[in-house]
């Protein structure tokens, strides 16, 4: 891609090493994911345990899609962000890319794959190495996968950096001489620079000031546009993920919830963890008074969740039976569906 071609506006015409489906087709395509991480072996610990960071986690984007996941921390969304990407192996499952299980690929089938997945991280202090210029490291996934070689090598990143907002002489300089969302925004341009069709965004706005973070977020937006990117978008913030996101999925203790529409999902809800989530998230209109819903207790431990519905032993509407199977994912309106036994919620 040459530089004009990066800086004008409207869809990109990329060309993909695989073939993608037409825009509104299922891209991602994830069926019980499970991801554990052994433990143990310590002072106190037990041999044999596991957290069980993910557990069951099935999902559909479809190209285009910004689909934002949510959760208190310790519900597995990083986890299954990093899962998807394969840069944390899961333990059982699958995850189809553009029709083909990527979890079965050796790492030299997978190149493709991986240039077609990118993420943004959560921490832009952490995720940049300091010891490498701005030039270095956007241009090394360019590197890697060969692209952009010889005197249009400059080119490129010069036109990834104004693609974010960023000049030009930004390529000379290191990590420490750019603020947070400065950082974030070379991050990006760092995902960027390989032409992914999908992007995972860990949490991309949760370490900047408040006064950042609306620029980012807009600029995530304008690139999903221009770019027609599909995004897993991962966030604390339910303002940001109603504002950005198509649909959004709704996580407690490694296991989906609830998915529906955006507008959908915040003004019905109907899974209580949903609700609660809601009820806590700060309303800009002053007029509007909200029912808070306090839950009792903390989040049980992954290494030994509840029987039965994992959000039971906090939920004010538990009845007996929800300790005694695990409530499966049901459809409860069309796009609309929760992991919820009471049909009276």
């Amino acid at each position: 891609m040459t530089a004009a071609a990066m800086d004008r506006t409207g869809p990109v015409d990329r060309v993909s090493t695989i073939g993608l489906p037409a825009p509104g087709e299922a891209l991602l395509e994830v069926e019980g994911l499970r991801t554990w991480f052994p433990v143990g072996g310590g002072l106190f610990g037990k041999k044999g345990q596991h957290v069980r960071a993910v557990e069951d986690v099935s999902l559909t984007l479809r190209r285009g899609e910004v689909v934002g996941l949510v959760g208190e921390s310790g519900s597995g969304k990083t986890t299954v962000g990093r899962s998807i990407l394969r840069l944390t192996e899961p333990t059982a499952g699958a995850v189809r890319f553009a029709g083909t299980d990527i979890l079965g690929l050796s790492k030299p089938a997978f190149q493709a794959y991986r240039r077609e997945m990118q993420i943004v991280f959560q921490d832009p202090y952490a995720s940049l190495n300091p010891r490498m210029t701005v030039a270095e490291i956007v241009g090394e996934a360019l590197t890697i996968h060969g692209l952009s070689r010889g005197r249009q090598r400059p080119d490129r990143i010069a036109a990834l950096l104004r693609r974010v907002g960023l000049t030009p002489e930004a390529m000379t300089r290191y990590p420490h001489e750019f603020s947070g969302g400065q950082r974030q925004r070379i991050g990006i341009a760092r995902a960027l620079a390989v032409e992914p069709s999908f992007i995972v965004a860990d949490e991309p706005v949760s370490a900047l000031d408040v006064s950042i973070q609306a620029q980012v977020v807009n600029l995530i937006q304008d690139l999903q546009r221009d770019l027609g990117l599909t995004v897993l978008f991962i966030a604390h913030d339910l303002s940001v993920v109603e504002y950005l996101c198509d649909r959004v999925i709704v996580m407690y203790l490694g296991r989906i919830m609830e998915t529906a529409p955006s507008r959908t999902l915040y003004t019905a809800p109907r899974h209580p963890y949903t609700r609660a989530l809601l009820s806590a998230a700060p309303v800009p209109d002053p007029t509007i008074r909200r029912e808070r819903i306090l839950l009792q207790g903390d989040i049980p431990s992954p290494i030994n969740p509840p029987s039965g519905c994992v959000f039971r032993t906090r939920c004010p509407h538990a009845l007996p039976d929800c300790a005694t199977a695990v409530p499966a994912l049901r459809e409860v309106a069309p796009g609309h569906a929760k992991a919820c036994i009471r049909d009276d919620l």
